[in-house]
């Protein structure tokens, strides 16, 4: 699977771009603020329909404008595809594939498998469990049409149940409706628990091998999931909690409060790893996904690194870009000092200036 090429129009800071890439190692560098990520983001929409920094479609079109546009080709399994998206302001985006449009963003999923790596993700270890369901949830969403149909309807149900407690404050009455929402939440959350674990499960081995061969065998790295609530007893814990629920306003049991559990020596790498620790976790995570996306559809996913090479030292520099060798990588940075150093096999460079491509 790769990302041929990407064109723009009124897209972030770029009024026009027509950017093709090479199937291997891609490096897009320039000094800060040029519009090296955009680039990246309007790949990672064309995959998922959504920004990976959760901005919504009017901030992404240029300003003074009202509409922008993202065309990418990919090929995939032999064959090619043309993913448009439509930006709009005052509207929903619209969305074709072979210029044909589909009724549902989720349709989208599965046309173009990519997974983003930005210096943020390198602290998905210490920081709160939100970020380590965001991980679970973008790759899960993109394998697993049926997950992101659960996860859909659940984060749904979750909302309308929140809000029923809050107006049930002002009318008591409302309180015999409460069991269609808990019905419903059950139902679907206990679906997204199941599939939760047995994607732990499936790459909690892949982790643990990548991280000893990044630490050279000195640490036996343990990933696990860790459920608020185990699935055969949500129905329960929901009927328990009701009161407090209904006294906060909020649902205080359910898989959006679950986390993933990292170990080395039976210690909490997310509360005492150092921070060379966590950072090895966190890059033996990301790259878990490649394997699980190519055992999962047959075909490596696209790798875009926004600015991590900066963040990493050496040694896990070349562990990264080592692994990538038969990978399509599209990669920002803002120099080329460290490629030209480490003599990392680079196949196309483009150098942005000011939202357009001065060389490459």
């Amino acid at each position: 699977m790769i990302i041929k090429s990407v064109e723009l129009s009124n897209f972030r800071n770029y009024e026009q771009l027509d950017i093709a890439f090479d199937e291997k190692t891609n490096i897009i560098y320039g000094d800060n603020a040029q519009g090296k990520t955009n680039i990246l983001e309007a790949a990672y929409v064309s995959g998922t329909s959504k920004s990976h920094k959760g901005s919504p479609d009017k901030e992404m079109i240029r300003f003074g404008e009202t509409e922008g546009h993202i065309k990418t080709m990919v090929e995939k399994g032999g064959k090619e595809y043309q993913i448009d998206i439509h930006l709009r302001k005052n509207k929903s985006k619209g969305i074709a594939i072979n210029k044909v449009p589909i009724k549902k963003a989720s349709e989208l999923f599965g046309f173009l498998n990519i997974i983003f790596f930005s210096p943020d993700d390198l602290n998905i270890i210490k920081d709160g469990p939100t970020e380590r369901r965001r991980f679970i949830d973008s790759e899960l969403c993109q394998l697993d049409k049926i997950y992101l149909y659960d996860l859909t309807n659940y984060k749904k149900t979750l909302e309308q149940r929140n809000r029923l407690m809050k107006d049930i404050c002002f009318n008591p009455s409302l309180r015999d409706t409460l069991s269609v929402w808990d019905d419903k939440l059950i139902e679907y959350g206990k679906k997204v628990i199941r599939r939760r674990r047995e994607f732990i499960d499936e790459i909690s081995g892949i982790v643990t091998d990548i991280h000893s061969n990044i630490s050279g065998g000195r640490e036996i790295l343990q990933i696990s999931y860790e459920p608020n609530v185990d699935d055969i007893f949500f129905g329960d814990e929901l009927i328990h909690a009701r009161e407090k629920d209904l006294k906060y306003g909020q649902t205080s049991v359910g898989p959006h409060r679950d986390d993933i559990k990292f170990t080395i020596a039976n210690t909490d790498i997310r509360k005492f790893g150092s921070q060379g620790q966590q950072r090895t976790c966190a890059l033996s995570l990301k790259l878990s996904e490649i394997k699980i996306v190519e055992q999962t559809i047959g075909e490596k996913p696209v790798l875009l690194l926004d600015d991590v090479l900066s963040e990493l030292d050496s040694n896990r520099q070349n562990f990264l870009l080592g692994s990538l060798y038969d990978t399509q990588t599209i990669i920002t940075c803002t120099g080329l000092d460290d490629f030209v150093k480490n003599r990392f096999q680079i196949n196309k460079i483009f150098h942005i200036v000011e939202g357009k491509i001065a060389d490459s």
